[in-house]
């Protein structure tokens, strides 16, 4: 029951009770009623801050469930990382070597996604753990990408496998018998006028101006050049072999083709000469798979035995046949 206040009445000599007005019991209503408020929320603060509520206990239980979760996610990517790799193995050394192809590779397959992409989640509170498993997640889904492609080349070439086997460069360009001074080696050399080290795209085969020169596997002759400044490669001839491969020949003499022409392997295309940035005739050789050079002596090795091969690679050595 309230309080009630009383005030003496000087008039009637006796104590009055005084009604409070409507507002001011409301006021003092609402300021018990905070007041109650505050102390309960300040009691639940202090309780939750040394006891765990039914609440929290759930939440807790909640969220190592999810961190068991993740950890077991990590643990099925990194089984089906060793299984991609698995297959990734068979296909570089079993399935491509049998159709003598090179070992397929994208741009970026590996690299991994701008942080950018992970940034909502890295607020959480288990950002490290969340960030992680997205990008095993990601990386495993680029890699069975790159498989799912590279695939889909093996199934052509099953398909293809006899025209596959003609269209390979896997032949010299010219005779071997007329090879003089050794080969000029493909990779890294030290130019003979710059005095540093640039790439050699392909192969130097010294030879004598008007040696014969021939395509190295079927394809269509896909450009002819008869600049032969003196600079550059020269006259040069690139033939289209598809599957993926195209083959240059430089610094030649002669041309007897011309683009849109079919040739097939072994078939006379053009003469040697010194055409171009270059020293002293000889014919350069390049392989080129899937738009990137890679070494022409690697597909020499079908016609050669092991001790011909390991005799080739002796007699490879830095080049300074050319001036570009």
């Amino acid at each position: 029951m309230a309080k009630k206040e009383h005030r003496f009445n000087p008039q009637t000599l006796t104590y009055e009770v005084i009604t409070a007005p409507f507002r001011l019991r409301t006021y003092r209503l609402l300021r018990k009623i905070l007041i109650g408020f505050i102390l309960i929320s300040v009691a639940n603060v202090l309780f939750s801050y040394f006891f765990y509520t039914p609440k929290m206990y759930r939440i807790n239980r909640a969220n190592r469930e999810l961190v068991m979760k993740y950890r077991i996610m990590q643990d099925r990517l990194k089984a089906s990382e060793r299984k991609i790799a698995e297959i990734r193995h068979r296909d570089q050394s079993v399935y491509r070597a049998l159709f003598s192809t090179d070992t397929l590779s994208l741009d970026g397959i590996y690299t991994e996604y701008p942080s950018e992409k992970y940034r909502p989640m890295a607020d959480d509170s288990y950002s490290s753990l969340m960030i992680g498993t997205w990008k095993q997640m990601d990386a495993l889904a680029r890699q069975l990408y790159l498989e799912s492609v590279s695939f889909d080349q093996l199934q052509i070439l099953a398909k293809n496998k006899e025209k596959l086997s003609s269209a390979i460069p896997a032949t010299w360009p010219i005779d071997r018998n007329k090879l003089r001074n050794g080969i000029g080696a493909f990779g890294m050399r030290r130019h003979p006028i710059y005095g540093r080290y640039i790439m050699h795209k392909g192969i130097d085969l010294a030879c004598n101006v008007g040696d014969a020169v021939y395509a190295t596997g079927d394809g269509v002759v896909e450009k002819v050049d008869l600049n032969r400044a003196r600079h550059g490669y020269g006259t040069f001839v690139i033939i289209n072999h598809e599957f993926g491969y195209k083959t240059r020949y430089a610094h030649l003499n002669k041309v007897f083709v011309k683009p849109g022409d079919p040739v097939v392997r072994g078939q006379l295309i053009a003469e040697a000469g010194r055409t171009g940035g270059v020293t002293g005739p000889h014919l350069h050789y390049e392989v080129m798979y899937m738009g990137q050079v890679v070494n022409p002596i690697n597909y020499f090795n079908k016609d050669m035995t092991a001790e011909e091969y390991n005799k080739l690679m002796e007699e490879m050595h830095e080049t300074t046949m050319e001036t570009d």
